[in-house]
């Protein structure tokens, strides 16, 4: 199977019944968890029982994004042994997660591998792209055998955001469309209007928003975004499957 399942879409704190950030790519058995924030990790281990997934990307150390990743931690360290798992993320995310159990490295469970930068990753390239946030973010760009799958993380417009999902499969992009956002002089966080904007200059094939903040209307982003973008545009729901395509002829 061939696809990437959301774990959550919220922004800053879930709503109720939701998870914030958090995505689970499959590939041939192979499975990349992309950002555990908020209440994702109930939602991964319902998929991946024991947390047995075979690399983990973090965005960036904002705990939307990665707070569950110490559950993660946990559950790896206290459950069966198992070998490290391969971690990608900024420096900033080991920094932040280290401060809540000390007395136990995270090395002792994470393989850590700094993003930026490209690494391979089972059957994926990954390359990850700074992207302008309030903290240090990657945005992530996966491809194996012709597809691609691209993630921005949180971002503010930026010209990268182009090359990031350029002919994507599939672009999840921020939505943030938090108040007054746009009329900050330094920008952090996307629209829904500018995910569509930024998936159309990327050439991308699909889009999915996410990282909704709490009580926004998401048929008015998928509008907004539909504005802007001709092809598909999903929502990040929870649990929601996205097939990718398998161009191998397989």
């Amino acid at each position: 199977m061939r696809g990437v399942r959301v774990l959550g879409g919220c922004g800053a704190y879930p709503e109720p019944g939701r998870a914030c950030s958090g995505f689970l790519v499959e590939w041939d058995g192979f499975r990349v968890v992309l950002d555990l924030g908020y209440a994702t990790l109930p939602r991964l281990l319902d998929h991946c029982p024991d947390g047995d997934v075979d690399a983990v990307v973090i965005t960036h150390e904002h705990p939307d994004h990665c707070v569950d990743l110490h559950g993660l931690f946990r559950l790896r360290h206290y459950g069966p042994a198992t070998a490290r798992l391969p971690l990608y993320c900024p420096p900033g995310v080991l920094t932040r997660l280290a401060a809540l159990e000390p007395e136990v490295p995270l090395t002792a469970v994470f393989d850590v591998h700094e993003l930026p930068g490209r690494h391979r990753v089972g059957p994926f390239t990954l390359t990850g792209v700074p992207l302008p946030h309030y903290v240090p973010n990657a945005g992530v760009r996966l491809e194996a055998d012709g597809v691609a799958i691209a993630y921005t993380g949180d971002t503010g417009p930026t010209p990268a955001l182009a090359d990031l999902g350029r002919d994507a499969d599939l672009y999840i992009v921020d939505a943030t469309d938090r108040v007054g956002e746009t009329a900050q002089p330094c920008r952090n966080l996307l629209t829904a209007a500018e995910a569509g904007h930024w998936a159309t200059r990327a050439g991308a094939r699909r889009l999915v928003l996410t990282h909704f903040w709490p009580g926004n209307d998401r048929a008015a982003a998928v509008a907004a975004a539909r504005a802007e973008f001709t092809g598909e545009v999903l929502t990040a729901e929870e649990d929601l499957l996205v097939p990718l395509p398998d161009v191998s002829g397989r």
